[in-house]
């Protein structure tokens, strides 16, 4: 058995818990190391974890035309593909400022303006995330920040060549050869090479995540992304294979991922042959891709459990409140107008969840661990502020002005108050 198989209840929402005392401190060294020793420490560190002698943090020109030249074609075409498509969404996402007259002479209006200096992460782990490239540069991008920054670490010297083709089409200005809570903690404080950036963004492991916390008081981040998940919805009008596709899909993404089957049926016998039929399927797509070493791991800590109604389905969709929710059921949109949490939405039998990871225009950037109750993925909107502006002419602080004294004074604020009598009381 793969997924285990329960009756529904709260316990099995719970995520894999990875806390660890020893990351924490580990990360916190690292952190000191690179205040108070920048560059040298960020060569020590490449060094040390990545087998890298960086000579120069940056990959240079000739490392960009090198990228260009190892990348096959197919895969160009395919990064420029799934570019245009994000663009496309994401600068459907500008917003304008928005402005009201709250009252006669009073006027009052919001100025979108781009965060400055960003810095994205990607990660260099089991898998070279070129598509996290595009879902982080493109929004920058679109909003407009005048200086981005990616990091990811360089193995022996060399970053993938398909992240650095994806830097270089997609809008990144320079890309750092450096990883881990070491990338993090210069983005958070700069070093002789790189400037202090003022927001953190991009996944990575359980050492990134922890530095990206132990910053979070000194510079903004997109969030704490935990381990990926989904939660995908059936009934006995899904087809098992495509469930179990995407059950792997997201086990795939490693260890400690977790994939949740979650049934709709009218009786417990009619779930348990759904449950088996998507069982069945698994084990026929298992003997067919690889990666098991990360499958396998991830399957063990996921269940599948039944629920016997639409309300109670959309009841624990939004208890787990998942990263990834694939509505695979004859009434996808019906469920959907009842869902509150969730990261990302795929809907119907032919909306793949790795539909929304690479290429259809949406973002990747996702909030993990229940985070999706209060929290967004990555948009323009994580890339850009919003400065209020007003403007009241003489009338209007006419009209105003009472209110505004009134309650001044009533909390005992003086001088807020003599603010606006000095004004009406002003004849120039």
């Amino acid at each position: 058995m793969y997924l285990e198989f329960r009756d529904f209840d709260q316990t099995l929402l719970k995520r894999p818990n990875d806390g660890n005392r020893d990351i924490e401190k580990t990360v916190g060294r690292i952190i000191d190391e690179v205040r108070e020793h920048g560059d040298e420490a960020l060569r020590e560190y490449a060094l040390k974890f990545d087998g890298s002698q960086l000579d120069n943090l940056y990959a240079d020109e000739a490392e960009f035309r090198e990228a260009e030249k190892a990348v096959p074609e197919n895969l160009k075409r395919a990064i420029n593909h799934a570019m245009r498509n994000i663009r496309k969404f994401h600068e459907a996402q500008l917003p304008s400022g928005e402005y009201a007259e709250t009252e006669s002479g009073v006027r009052c209006w919001r100025k979108i303006v781009p965060i400055s200096r960003v810095g994205l992460y990607i990660p260099g782990g089991t898998a070279p995330l070129f598509s996290t490239v595009l879902m982080l540069a493109v929004p920058a991008s679109v909003a407009g920040c005048r200086d981005i920054v990616l990091a990811t670490p360089a193995r022996n010297g060399v970053v993938n060549p398909a992240v650095l083709y994806a830097a270089s089409v997609s809008g990144v200005h320079s890309v750092l050869k450096v990883g881990g809570a070491q990338a993090i903690a210069a983005f958070a404080y700069g070093t002789e090479s790189i400037r202090k950036r003022d927001k953190i963004f991009g996944p990575g492991n359980s050492y990134v995540t922890e530095a990206k916390k132990q910053v979070a008081s000194v510079t903004s981040i997109d969030m704490l992304a935990g381990p990926s998940e989904v939660m995908v919805a059936v009934d006995s009008s899904s087809v098992p294979e495509y469930a179990a596709a995407d059950l792997l899909s997201q086990a795939e993404h490693g260890k400690d991922s977790q994939a949740m089957l979650l049934i709709r049926a009218e009786t417990r016998e009619e779930a348990e042959r759904i449950h088996d039929s998507v069982e069945a399927a698994i084990e026929r797509e298992l003997g067919q891709i690889g990666r098991h070493e990360y499958m396998l791991p991830s399957l063990s800590h996921s269940f599948s459990f039944p629920v016997y109604s639409d309300e109670d389905l959309v009841d624990a969709i939004n208890a787990y409140a998942p990263e990834h929710l694939i509505i695979s059921t004859r009434n996808p949109e019906e469920i959907l107008s009842g869902v509150e949490n969730a990261g990302s939405v795929f809907l119907g039998s032919f909306t793949p969840e790795s539909a929304g990871d690479y290429a259809s225009g949406t973002n990747h950037t996702l909030p993990t661990s229940g985070w999706a109750r209060s929290s967004s993925g990555v948009s323009v909107d994580s890339f850009i502020k919003k400065i209020t502006v007003q403007q009241i002419d003489r009338n209007g602080l006419e009209g105003l002005g009472g209110t505004i004294r009134c309650m001044a004074e009533a909390e005992g604020l003086e001088a807020h108050s003599y603010a606006v009598k000095v004004r009406l009381s002003d004849d120039r």
